[in-house]
């Protein structure tokens, strides 16, 4: 249990971290790559009002007009600009034919490659976007249709680079956390593993301080008997004297169960025998309830792990189906066994299954019916035992209800 704690802590703690660096470098991203977008369109738009040119060979950007005169709010840019861009423009009549084409201001390009760029373009009927690394716009003038493209392949490589710089930190840095937590996670669980040790030490030697004082009073119960005679309160003595040292066994046997590593007595046994046999014992209570119990055994199939606890598994079971079906139910176990796993599947009809109480059944002291009377008997502890011998045994065990009348148990062992 505790080294569940300790990896979910972990899981949870790496995901949270993921997801917040996930938003960050998400957010950065697009906020960058919407910046170069923007700029880039700004400078086509500069271009488009003056047929495919900067104004005035840059003169008006030294002039450094206001935002909102000429340019219609476009931020100021250097000087430099009409230096630093590379673009080449390509006019087509309406048809979408070639009329000129303009790359001086590009050596990467020449007129065919611009020409090809302008066909791909015109087919694709979206006024701007990018072709490659290029970002363009096409607008009318008259019967012409300009195609002006400005190479982005600078900002868009220095966004490539920001990004796979982040990627690599963000990977390095989760890395550095799981690490951190990994060697952290067992100090900050330490108060629970204490408290969690003290709580089974204290059932545990609670159960054997327990054990004496029940043996005295069922042996003075007998004494009294022999002397006495059979009456009603020296059978009730000895009925709740035998259900507290039920209580009481259960109890130690669930605390070494659910050890960290318990230890078990792992031998090879025939199950499908051991099943039949469960079956056989559970026919009578079975029938003497007008209840139906059915089997499907696959034969000789063995296991390796605790003979006894397994035992104990199918009893529980069993014990649990028989009692909670409703009169004249249906009861049934099948064990068969699918490539490497064994599978053990123990159903029975009942009068009203929850699906909400599926994930409690099998906590400790918890009954669905939450009456906890007389008439069923148990205290809520044989569906949890089950759960901490098939665990031991690094196995999984899981309820379902198709209709909520009816319960199955599935438990699946590694063959």
């Amino acid at each position: 249990m505790i080294k569940k704690l300790r990896i979910k802590l972990i899981v949870a703690s790496m995901f949270s971290l993921f997801i917040v660096l996930l938003i960050i470098l998400g957010t950065a991203g697009v906020l960058n790559y919407q910046k170069i977008i923007s700029d880039a369109d700004t400078v086509l738009s500069i271009l488009s009002e003056n047929g495919g040119n900067f104004p005035d060979n840059g003169k008006k950007f030294e002039e450094q007009p206001p935002p909102d005169d000429i340019y219609r709010g476009i931020p100021r840019f250097s000087p430099e600009l009409p230096y630093e861009s590379r673009y080449f423009s390509v006019f087509l009549d309406s048809s979408g034919n070639v009329i000129s084409v303009n790359t001086d201001k590009i050596a990467a390009v020449d007129t065919s490659t611009a020409i090809q760029y302008a066909q791909d373009v015109w087919q694709n009927k979206n006024d701007k976007g990018f072709a490659d690394d290029y970002r363009y716009l096409i607008y009318s003038l008259g019967t012409e249709v300009h195609l002006i493209f400005l190479d982005c392949g600078r900002s868009l490589s220095s966004f490539r680079t920001f990004m796979l710089n982040g990627v690599a930190t963000s990977l390095v840095g989760l890395l550095a956390v799981l690490l951190l937590l990994i060697l952290l996670s067992r100090r900050i669980v330490k108060p629970f593993i204490e408290n969690f040790e003290k709580q089974k030490q204290f059932i545990t030697d609670a159960g054997h301080e327990l054990k004496t004082p029940l043996t005295i009073i069922d042996a003075d119960a007998e004494v009294l008997e022999m002397d006495l005679g059979q009456n009603e309160w020296l059978n009730d003595i000895q009925n709740q004297t035998k259900r507290l040292a039920d209580l009481t066994n259960n109890l130690i046997l669930l605390a070494r169960m659910e050890e960290e590593q318990p230890r078990i007595e792992a031998i090879e046994f025939p199950l499908s025998d051991m099943a039949e046999e469960a079956v056989a014992a559970f026919q009578a209570p079975a029938k003497t309830q007008n209840k139906s119990l059915t089997f499907q055994i696959q034969p000789m199939i063995s296991m390796v792990g605790d003979e006894k606890a397994i035992r104990r598994l199918f009893s529980i079971l069993l014990d649990n189906a028989v009692k909670y079906s409703e009169d004249d139910g249906n009861i049934s176990l099948t064990l068969e066994k699918q490539k490497n796993f064994i599978r053990l599947y123990v159903f029975n009809t009942a009068e009203a299954v929850a699906k909400s109480s599926l994930p409690h059944l099998f906590d400790r002291f918890y009954r669905a019916d939450q009456s906890r009377n007389s008439q069923t008997g148990g205290y809520g502890l044989g569906l949890s035992i089950a759960a901490a011998i098939v665990n031991a045994h690094k196995g999984k065990i899981s309820a379902a209800t198709q209709d909520e009348k009816s319960l199955l148990i599935t438990v699946t062992f590694p063959a």
